[in-house]
């Protein structure tokens, strides 16, 4: 696939470079970090009400927002797709304090005919 240049591209480029089948759905862990655990909470109950699955965890990753929120979503990981949903909740976050703080999913590798 042909990404522009940006820090999500990048990393769907070293997807597909070792072997990720991209146009396969899977679930995507969006991080969202917040400087206390009620803003936090909060978040996630928004989130919540808009149908996704989210964790709440203090885990101090970011020394000034040691609140993570961790909200799945299922689907085709794509540049256009994850910056979107990046920007819902970036949206839902910032007047909360947060910020998003990167995503991650299982490599998804192509079926093998035998």
């Amino acid at each position: 696939m042909d990404f522009p240049s940006d820090e999500n591209a990048e990393v769907l480029r070293r997807m597909e470079a070792a072997g990720d089948d991209l146009t396969l759905s899977r679930n995507i862990d969006f991080t969202v970090v917040f400087p206390d655990q009620a803003a936090a909470q909060k978040f996630a109950a928004r989130i919540r009400d808009l149908g996704f699955v989210a964790s709440v965890e203090l885990t101090q990753t970011a020394e000034d927002h040691p609140w993570d929120v961790v909200v799945v979503k299922n689907m085709t990981p794509s540049r256009e797709g994850i910056g979107d949903f990046e920007n819902l909740l970036e949206s839902v976050a910032v007047p909360l304090g947060g910020r998003n703080d990167g995503w991650g999913c299982m490599s998804e590798r192509p079926v093998q005919e035998s």
